[in-house]
């Protein structure tokens, strides 16, 4: 009873810390975020965010890019690149192109009339303000049952479970973190259609520092740059 008592009071805490810091501007002094991206143990390439203010309005640029190869031959590759842009503190606008392995795709967002107007590659129509864009470095997505898609506009229904706190490590520097796992809702979707992803999120700033996942391979994110 005692254990379970402290596990609840520490709950509490995590959340209460996470609700009131929930918004871009706990970013603000962010200017580079940058992960390397394995599968299989193997790096395969990275993931990066440029942060640049201006006054209330803050741009987020994202690149990712990375190529599979077999037997030295690359047999995959995938390339993204995209813009949040942020009023006050609120998402306005969003842009991005993908190229997956040859296939285009793309998301067209901005907010109007108090909600998300969505021009994407596999959806066309409206989302709540409360939705999460799926681009995971704003810690806020946890508290939201939809996510947006980044690369095609599809809205997720989700479910965010805490897993726990870890301490984990990369480059020779410890993390305490605050470990979540995102996972669609919808029993409908196919299998490779199906969010399942867990999140690291550094416990004192709240920063994305790890993800993994299993999607044809062992897939993770592990933090290499932070400034």
């Amino acid at each position: 009873m005692l254990l379970l008592k402290r596990t609840i009071i520490t709950l509490i805490i995590i959340l209460n810390c996470i609700s009131a810091n929930s918004h871009v501007q706990h970013y603000e002094n962010l200017n580079l975020i940058k992960f390397d991206i394995y599968r299989n143990g193997k790096l395969i390439g990275y993931h990066s965010f440029s942060f640049k203010k201006n006054g209330n309005n803050l741009s987020v640029k994202s690149d990712i890019k990375f190529e599979i190869k077999k037997f030295g031959v690359v047999i995959y590759k995938y390339k993204v690149s995209g813009t949040e842009v942020y009023e006050d503190g609120n998402l306005i606008k969003f842009n991005s192109i993908t190229n997956q392995n040859g296939k285009n795709k793309y998301v067209n967002l901005v907010l109007k009339d108090e909600k998300y107007i969505i021009d994407g590659s596999s959806y066309k129509g409206s989302a709540s303000i409360d939705s999460s864009l799926g681009t995971w470095w704003n810690h806020s997505g946890i508290s939201s049952n939809v996510q947006i898609s980044a690369v095609s506009g599809r809205l997720i229904e989700q479910k965010v479970t805490f897993l726990g706190k870890e301490t984990i490590s990369f480059n020779g520097k410890e993390y305490e973190a605050l470990r979540y796992n995102f996972s669609s809702t919808d029993k409908k979707l196919k299998k490779n259609k199906k969010l399942n992803t867990d999140i690291w999120y550094d416990e004192k700033t709240l920063n994305w520092i790890k993800a993994s996942f299993n999607k044809k391979g062992e897939w993770e994110y592990k933090i290499a740059e932070i400034k």
